[in-house]
């Protein structure tokens, strides 16, 4: 199979468990930002089972306090792209944990709503 998070590198993983892992994004939008990826090759958040999804949200747990420690953020963005029309450009699931620090963008009101510019602030 063909896809980069089926054959990531051993050394790229930061934190694992049995049916997830956790590698930092190649593009990060901040200082930290990572991604949280089932083992299994699944399309989407909706395509999982209960066990996945458990996996993936105790990896979280670990990534945010892994990142507390080494970057001390002051707030963190959690999302989830399911399908190209929300903007899945590798159509294996993957949660970005992206950590947000005070002053990164002039005003974050609005946070994920940001994903449609002109809805951002209300």
């Amino acid at each position: 199979m063909d896809c980069i998070f089926c054959n990531l590198e051993r050394t790229k993983i930061i934190l694992e468990n049995e049916g997830a892992l956790a590698v930092f994004d190649v593009f990060p939008v901040n200082e930290g930002h990572m991604l949280i990826v089932p083992k299994r090759h699944i399309e989407t958040y909706f395509d999982s089972s209960e066990e996945d999804k458990k996996y993936l949200w105790d990896l979280m747990e670990k990534c945010k306090r892994y990142l507390d420690k080494k970057y001390s953020p002051d707030g963190y963005n959690i999302g989830i792209n399911c399908g190209e029309a929300a903007g899945q450009t590798v159509m294996h699931l993957h949660i970005h944990l992206i950590p947000r620090y005070v002053g990164d963008i002039e005003n974050p009101r609005g946070g994920v709503r940001g994903v449609i510019p002109e809805k951002r602030i209300y």
